[in-house]
């Protein structure tokens, strides 16, 4: 099928009530918030740089995949980790998740039109394929219907190969069914057919030269982590044994990412108040000087938090995820730390707005930034989220309430490609907006003694 027919777009805080689990300050709270902890490493892995990443600045992304991509969260969240990790890079993300599909298709049409619109109208030099949980029919593993799984993703990953000359493609294993937090419907459960179905992908990316991302271990993983420290909440990560809540879906992202051989570090300050030095890691320090008992400095960041929707009102998933993995450690690394303190509490302020309160024990250790709400870094960062939504949004909007039923009608008239273009224009200002959101930003960064303020 021919790709004229499909026209490319212009522009493709609540403390959590479980006993121990730290999390972020209430939503609405007074005052300054208390700090938490840099969290520990659980691995000894190699620190990635940018010359180590997947991506690279101009790349264009699509997404394909079922319902669970459709939901566009693990989507997203690799999206806004992207944009703010290398906010002057170039990047383009299209989300192409249609509810039902398996390897042949479903709803949005039959494979090779979805292929046709859906990825190769963009031009990608980057594919993600998220597909498995419908093939495998929610019961016990059938050879058939296993020979059939490999037979029609062999021939996604052949027609992707053959059409985009030099495309990066990354096969996410099917994620997990939640047989964990309750029982299996069957001996060995539907996770285990697809196991059985995400062994045939690995075998699939080993001999097509692709990569594969494994999402399926780590939710498993974080299931049982949840399930043993909050049994109360474990099953939220996955409420309906399918489609991850975002606590679930920020694992799968981070699953990719891993793959990806993504950065960790966003910044780092090691403060020595006796000396009255400051160095930093990823950030651009000046302007150091003594003051009221602390220490002030000016910085400039070369990236910002990853905003992953934590502290939200009634998403104590997140919170579990947060606290049960290694995201942050691995993924998301941005750490105040101080010595040569003398006063036993500490005040962060950043453009002369409190933003943190913290132990001196806390500082020594290290104090996890991305975790203080109200730190300016942390508030751009959620604002770019905020508009990366809104232009998936438009896209979904263009892409499935316009142009898919016009084309299953008949074509694209002259009304209704004025309605695409219009819905463009308004993507393409937010995509604009985000450019200036996530350019780094000087601030102005004070740490003093409780009693100095």
């Amino acid at each position: 099928m021919g790709l004229a027919k499909w026209r490319i777009p212009v522009a493709a805080l609540c403390a959590l009530t479980a006993p121990g689990l730290l999390s972020p300050i209430t939503c609405g709270a007074l005052g300054a918030p208390a700090a938490k902890s840099a969290p520990a490493a659980r691995g000894a892995a190699r620190p990635f740089s940018a010359q180590d990443f997947y991506l690279h600045s101009g790349d264009r992304v699509v997404f394909y995949g079922d319902s669970i991509t459709d939901q566009r969260l693990y989507t997203t969240y690799i999206e806004s980790f992207c944009r703010s990790r290398f906010p002057r890079w170039h990047l383009t993300f299209v989300h192409s998740g249609w509810g039902g599909d398996r390897v042949p298709g479903g709803g949005g049409g039959k494979v090779d039109v979805r292929i046709d619109r859906d990825i190769l109208a963009y031009k990608p030099t980057v594919v993600t394929i998220c597909l498995g949980m419908n093939d495998g029919q929610y019961k016990p593993l059938d050879q058939t219907v296993l020979a059939d799984f490999v037979h029609g993703y062999e021939h996604i990953v052949d027609r992707l190969k053959r059409e985009l000359p030099g495309v990066r493609i990354t096969l996410l294993t099917a994620p997990a069914f939640d047989d964990v937090t309750r029982a299996p419907n069957f001996p060995g459960g539907y996770n285990g057919t697809l196991a059985a179905l995400n062994d045939a992908v690995r075998e699939l990316a080993q001999r097509t030269g692709v990569l594969v991302a494994d999402t399926n271990a780590p939710l498993v993983d974080e299931l049982k982590r949840a399930q043993e420290a909050y049994p109360t909440l474990a099953s939220s990560l996955i409420p309906d044994r399918v489609h991850p809540s975002p606590g679930g879906h920020v694992v799968m992202a981070a699953a990719v990412l891993r793959a990806w051989k993504a950065p960790g570090l966003v910044a780092t300050y090691t403060v020595d108040l006796k000396s009255g030095s400051v160095k930093g890691a990823n950030t651009s320090i000046s302007g150091v000087k003594a003051e009221n008992g602390g220490i002030g400095f000016r910085a400039q960041d070369l990236a910002l938090p990853w905003p992953i929707d934590r502290g939200q009102v009634g998403n104590h998933d997140m919170d579990v995820a947060l606290h049960v993995t290694s995201i942050e450690t691995d993924l998301n690394r941005y750490v105040l730390k101080a010595a040569g303190l003398t006063a036993p509490r500490y005040v962060l302020r950043v453009d002369d707005r409190v933003v943190g309160s913290m132990s001196r024990a806390e500082l020594e250790k290290g104090v996890d930034l991305a975790d203080l709400s109200f730190y300016q870094p942390c508030m751009q960062s959620r604002e770019a989220l905020g508009l990366i939504r809104k232009h998936n949004e438009l896209h979904v909007q263009r892409w499935r309430a316009v142009q898919v039923p016009a084309l299953n009608g008949g074509g694209i008239t002259p009304e209704v490609q004025q309605k695409m273009d219009s819905l463009d224009a308004e993507e393409r200002a937010v995509l604009a907006q985000i450019d200036q959101i996530i350019k780094p930003r000087a601030y102005h960064i004070q740490l003093r003694p409780a009693t100095a303020n």
